[in-house]
């Protein structure tokens, strides 16, 4: 079991709060990659040291930390450069990842589909290229094989940069023909007139795959922790007294400071939002920071160019706030969404379930008066 201490710093444009948040989601992701953290770090300065990133007194502060707990890895909340890596490990004797490398591990094990794995590895590389002249690359120990590049022990660091680079040109290439593929399947369904298009999104674990079969009455695989599923999942639902099949399409979680890279990866999948007719939010509202993730994803909304499309808020894991549904009907969701059109649902145990279907159908049979009208 990776053994971590994690080191979260707070300059002048974070507060507190933000930070220990941050670092508590950081948490999240050492569980989703079935380690443990053992030790956390605070920070206070200024600005970043360019040096070591935590400056050379915490540094030897975070080593007697190390040898106290018998920690094997350090896991930085943030984004770390070459020369950094290498002052760190050089002073703590144990190695050091940031943020991007923790993510990129997870997704690395969770990805099933060919796309999926070629849009990790594009990202894993992308990440580690600008290491490569400043030190050995390397990677977390569930980075494993399966990776063209390298086989299970291989350092990426001992890859020429030139090859790393021809690979990132080979897998650009086919992810464009991949695309191609999709593309050619999105037009099909949007030539259909007969499919209402419904894309769930929603902060990673905050309940969509669990969501996706209830609602599809389908298998997925559901597991509770961050990241629990990559590839983006389709069925449907077809009610019998109307013509529309309602085509739901799960997507990747999201999560706050998510890497670069893999936005720029996984922008294929994201496209299926926004194609979408309307778009269900799932939000785990027994968070006590749901209000923050809500704004994440909605960044990642307007970044994609979905925010103004149809919105409805998913309120899920009402039953770890209420004791029992009887509560639901004094449950005011405009209230607990800012005014947002919303539906409070325990999606484990049911509640309210019916509604979700009702405004599906109700918006299928929209859809279908519309074309009638249209022809």
């Amino acid at each position: 079991m990776m053994r971590a201490i994690l080191v979260g710093l707070q300059t002048k444009d974070k507060t507190e709060k933000e930070v220990k948040y941050s670092l508590n989601e950081l948490e999240g992701l050492v569980k989703a990659l079935d380690g443990k953290v053992i030790g956390k770090l605070y920070q206070k300065r200024d600005s970043i040291d360019p040096a070591t990133y935590i400056g050379k007194g915490k540094a030897k502060q975070l080593k007697e930390l190390i040898e106290g707990t018998k920690a094997d890895f350090v896991i930085v909340d943030g984004e770390l450069s070459a020369v950094q890596v290498v002052n760190l490990e050089n002073i703590v004797m144990v190695d050091v990842y940031d943020r991007t490398d923790l993510i990129l591990s997870i997704f690395s094990e969770r990805a099933k589909t060919k796309q999926a794995k070629l849009q990790v590895e594009l990202a894993l590389l992308e990440h580690e290229l600008p290491r490569v002249y400043g030190q050995k690359g390397k990677k977390l120990s569930r980075i494993g094989g399966g990776f063209k590049t390298k086989g299970s022990g291989e350092k990426i660091g001992e890859i020429k940069a030139r090859t790393i680079k021809d690979r990132i040109s080979k897998i650009k290439k086919e992810l464009k023909e991949i695309e191609k593929q999709r593309f050619e399947q999105r037009k099909w369904r949007n030539k259909n007139p007969n499919i209402l298009k419904v894309s769930l999104v929603g902060y990673t674990n905050a309940g969509k795959s669990t969501l996706l079969k209830r609602l599809t009455k389908r298998e997925t695989f559901i597991s509770d922790q961050l990241f629990a599923t990559l590839d983006t999942k389709t069925s449907y639902i077809q009610f019998p007294d109307i013509p529309q099949k309602i085509l739901i399409t799960d997507t990747v979680g999201f999560v706050q400071n998510m890497p670069q890279e893999l936005m720029d990866a996984f922008m294929v999948t994201l496209e299926e939002i926004q194609e979408a007719d309307i778009i269900l939010h799932v939000v785990d509202v027994s968070d006590e920071n749901w209000l923050k993730k809500v704004e994440a994803v909605e960044k990642v909304l307007n970044e994609i160019g979905a925010l103004d499309k149809e919105t409805i808020l998913i309120l899920n894991k009402i039953d770890k706030v209420i004791p029992s549904k009887e509560y639901l009907d004094a449950t005011d969701e405009t209230l607990i969404s800012n005014g947002k059109k919303a539906i409070v649902v325990s999606v484990e145990k049911g509640w309210n379930l019916e509604k979700i279907y009702e405004i599906l159908k109700e918006k299928a049979l929209e859809y279908s008066k519309k074309l009638v009208v249209g022809g």
